[in-house]
């Protein structure tokens, strides 16, 4: 049988500079996360905002699945939880990291089996750390990757546990999300290298605190690399959900790499998203940037400069760093990122190769890459799966003919509909604008 060939977007390139207001929809993270706690509250819980892509869908499948009645308004985004008693099931994850580490926990509170499989790319990403600290907490779990099953009872001693959560902060909020349900909560301590990602951690342990629930960190008493989650009642919330800021990165580097503006509305003042931080990077690489009450506006430069950062902590930016440091007339270095070699793919050797391909000059170092300045060409790239490894070809393209990216589609893990926006923006900018621009 003939193999099927994946299909090629032609990503577009932009004529002039890109003037346009792109409004992003709700943070995946965010939104994951409410539905968790909303899972597990003591009563109805109201999601506004939420984001609707593979990945919270999958959330929501899988916790429909475990016995929680989740409604959806007309708009889709408007979500009503409403928990239930948590029973057996089948959890499809996907390639949902946030669903293959959040909802073993939860799934040791169920009265019955709890099946997790994926997709094929999901069967290798490291779980071991999260399913055998839940066996150290009294839970029945056969299999260390996918698939494998817990074996709920209803309840779940919990405790305290050591694990090294140096591969993903994920395993950390896994742990703490449920841990008010446990009876005698949970105690985790880290052993290893630095956690990456440490934002996230902060952004669970904020929306446990919203909940009611007493949480102690390494900056409040946990000690060092300790967090506790006492029991007691998550409380129900009706959550107001923050635009994706790491999904906005994307379009904001689209005024950096094309010397254009782009505004993003909505923009919170303070947020624990990691894509907040693409502020700091786009001024390094010589961009404007200013936030305007909720409005946050980027004006690109003549010209892009490398940067030397340590993205340890917000390592999902590294995709859109490294399609910007590709473009850049000077040489950049990405450090603090060893650990995205357990994501969605490789990330370093996939960044790696497909800007090599394009006539780039990128090479993986110990913990992260060396982008040098480079003529880039057109070319297929490959985005293996990978949500962000496809956003930063078509940031790329922007700026170099003929890329061909290989299943744009990937991106509706976490932004359904990224090709319209994407046409949407190149196109706002007015004819008039275009004409002075050529």
């Amino acid at each position: 049988m003939e193999a099927v060939r994946p299909s090629l977007w032609n990503a577009p390139r932009a004529e002039s500079p890109v003037l346009a207001t792109v409004a992003l929809p709700g943070s995946k993270s965010i939104t994951n996360r409410a539905l968790i706690l909303a899972a597990l509250g003591d009563g109805p819980s109201t999601l506004t905002g939420a984001l609707r892509s593979r990945d919270t869908d999958l959330m929501i499948d899988a916790l429909r699945a475990l016995g929680t009645t989740v409604d959806a308004a007309a708009d889709g985004t408007t979500l009503r939880v409403t928990p239930g008693s948590l029973r057996g099931g089948v959890v499809d994850c996907g390639l949902a990291g946030t669903v293959m580490r959040f909802l073993p926990p939860v799934s040791a509170l169920a009265d019955g089996a709890v099946r997790f499989d994926g997709d094929e790319q999901a069967r290798t990403r490291p779980l071991g750390t999260i399913l055998n600290a839940l066996r150290r907490l009294g839970a029945d779990i056969d299999g260390d990757a996918l698939p494998f099953t817990v074996r709920g009872a209803g309840s779940l001693r919990g405790g305290s546990v050591t694990i090294d959560a140096s591969g993903s902060s994920q395993f950390v909020s896994g742990l703490l999300l449920s841990a008010a349900s446990f009876d005698e909560g949970v105690t985790v301590h880290h052993e290893g290298e630095p956690v990456p990602s440490m934002p996230h951690i902060d952004m669970t342990v904020e929306m446990l605190r919203q909940a009611g629930i007493e949480v102690s960190t390494p900056a409040t008493g946990g000690g060092a690399d300790t967090w506790h989650v006492r029991p007691g009642v998550i409380r129900a919330v009706d959550w107001v959900i923050e635009p994706d800021l790491s999904n906005a990165t994307a379009f904001l580097a689209a005024a950096a790499v094309t010397g254009g503006e782009v505004t993003v509305p909505l923009w919170p003042a303070r947020t624990t998203q990691p894509g907040d931080a693409i502020r700091e990077i786009l001024l390094t690489m010589g961009a404007e940037v200013r936030l305007e009450g909720s409005n946050l506006t980027v004006r690109g430069p003549r010209k892009l400069t490398g940067l030397d950062i340590d993205l340890h902590d917000v390592g999902e930016l590294t995709p859109t760093v490294a399609a910007l440091a590709s473009l850049a007339d000077g040489p950049s270095h990405l450090r603090g990122i060893a650990h995205l070699r357990g994501h969605e793919t490789d990330r370093l050797a996939a960044l790696a190769h497909e800007i090599n391909a394009l006539g780039g000059n990128a090479a993986e170092t110990a913990d992260g890459l060396t982008i040098l300045p480079a003529e880039l060409h057109g070319g297929t790239w490959r985005s293996y799966a990978d949500h962000r490894m496809a956003t930063a070809g078509a940031i790329i393209g922007l700026t170099v003919d003929g890329i061909e990216i290989e299943d744009i589609g990937t991106t509706a893990k976490t932004l359904p509909g990224f090709e319209t926006l994407w046409a949407t923006m190149l196109f706002e900018t007015p004819k008039t604008e275009r004409k002075a621009s050529s």
